[in-house]
């Protein structure tokens, strides 16, 4: 998705969301290095890293759900916000934005389900 310079500069572990919260947007990183992680009894497990041009978030727009993981900066990161007004503005006026999002959801979703067949797998040795 491009983005111009509007961003928010985050410093290295502070917090952009925080599993739990109410969301209502999302977050295209324009500059930098985020983690999202989830926090469970255990500690933390971190479950993707996301860069420049990627996004995070979008499941806010979609769902009326809190925040299912925190994401924070490593290092200094430029991110911008997107809520879902401007967010269907932006779709309206680029369908290709949807197709681009719904592509690399599916890349995530194969993804995530590679990585649950290698854990079945495992376990069942």
């Amino acid at each position: 998705m491009e983005t111009g310079v509007l961003g928010k500069i985050y410093h290295d572990a502070e917090i952009v969301v925080k599993q739990g919260e109410k969301g209502d947007c999302f977050y295209v990183i324009q500059d930098g290095l985020v983690e999202v992680i989830e926090e469970t009894d255990r500690g933390e497990v971190q479950l993707a890293l996301r860069g420049e041009g990627e996004f995070f978030g979008e499941m806010s727009i979609f769902e009326q759900q809190v925040r299912s993981a925190t994401v924070r900066a490593l290092g200094e990161a430029r991110v911008l916000t997107i809520d879902k007004k401007n967010f269907l503005r932006r779709i309206h006026e680029d369908p290709s934005l949807a197709f681009h999002l719904i592509q690399t959801l599916s890349s995530r979703i194969r993804e995530l389900s590679a990585e649950v067949a290698q854990i079945r797998a495992m376990k069942e040795y």
